[in-house]
């Protein structure tokens, strides 16, 4: 914050504290917004992917005031069997800290720790009968910086959003008493907070792969951060490359999902996406509504490279989101 204004762009590295204290906030009619505008205007998302040979792990934490939700699901690639539990919470019993660096968040049992930058998970959580216990960290490659960026959100709000993908994970992690080599395990991280539209919607894809031996993530979106720049970005071993904007082309009643595909105006990227599986979630209440799908399963396609040459990719795992918000 710069004179209870936020400062807008992308940064080279996290942000340490979100000045939350300091904004400025008003309403619609530039009049300086109440306590409950403050306090209820403030969101805060987590989101922890983990790809392993055998399973696709999200765990997923979310403060929106009037109460907290999660959930944490395991999906079994060679089953194609989805694993998954969820909470909603009230005030009080449950923590996110507001820090992308420095903070502990923890909800039902679910404990992720940040401390300078390094993201920490413990998890101790049964899942439609299948225990699931973790003690593992999320380690970029040296030198990897993660995307990290701030836009304006509506008329007066604003969105800060951190995330870094094609992590190692380093520690234990059992599934079903069954621990898990974690030698080819990557993972993903999510961080987004701040002052968002009262009615929100929007597309997401993340990928942590490895593609023809090399060490690749993505993160590609819509509809949040298009204001001035966008959040999309290719890690290849490590190395950053932000993105321009794309397009996710998909029919929302297809059954199944139906495939996406997910585009770039500037020749950067074309990829389908082809769904194996689903998370998915409706609340129809009072103040707050919410349609959510997470999707997992393949991408194929390209991707280009610094030097202009195409990155193929042949069924490599991932996600995608399709999410309508109104809190």
């Amino acid at each position: 914050m710069i004179g209870g204004k936020p400062l807008f762009g992308q940064f080279d590295g996290p942000v340490a504290s979100l000045g939350l204290d300091s904004f400025s906030a008003t309403t619609d009619m530039d009049k300086p917004a109440s306590w409950p505008h403050r306090y209820f205007g403030y969101k805060q998302f987590e989101f922890i992917a983990i790809h392993t040979p055998a399973y696709l792990i999200g765990i997923a934490l979310a403060d929106i005031r009037y109460l907290g939700s999660g959930f944490c699901y395991v999906f079994d690639k060679g089953r194609n069997r989805l694993h998954e539990t969820h909470w909603l919470r009230p005030p009080g019993s449950y923590a996110l800290g507001p820090s992308p660096v420095s903070a502990t968040s923890e909800m039902a049992g679910v404990r992720i720790h940040r401390h300078d930058g390094g993201w920490a998970v413990a998890l101790n959580l049964l899942l439609d009968g299948l225990p699931l216990v973790a003690d593992i960290t999320l380690e970029a490659l040296p030198l990897s910086l993660p995307m990290a960026m701030c836009s304006p959100t509506g008329y007066s709000g604003w969105t800060y959003t951190q995330k870094h993908n094609a992590l190692s994970v380093k520690g234990t992690l059992c599934v079903n008493h069954e621990p898990q080599p974690l030698s080819r395990a990557l993972a993903g991280y999510d961080f987004s907070a701040g002052f968002m539209r009262r009615e929100t919607s929007w597309r997401w894809a993340s990928i942590n792969a490895m593609v023809d031996g090399r060490r690749l993530g993505m993160n590609l979106a819509a509809g949040v951060n298009e204001t001035g720049s966008s959040e999309n970005v290719l890690w290849l071993d490590g190395v950053r490359r932000h993105l321009g904007p794309v397009h996710f082309d998909f029919n929302r009643s297809a059954a199944n999902g139906g495939s996406w595909r997910i585009w770039s105006e500037r020749g950067e990227l074309d990829l389908t996406f082809t769904p194996r599986g689903c998370r998915s979630e409706k609340l129809n209440l009072w103040l707050l509504k919410s349609n959510f799908r997470q999707y997992l399963g393949h991408f194929s396609g390209w991707v280009r490279e610094l030097d202009g040459s195409q990155l193929r990719l042949e069924a490599v795992w991932g996600l995608t989101e399709d999410h309508f918000a109104k809190w």
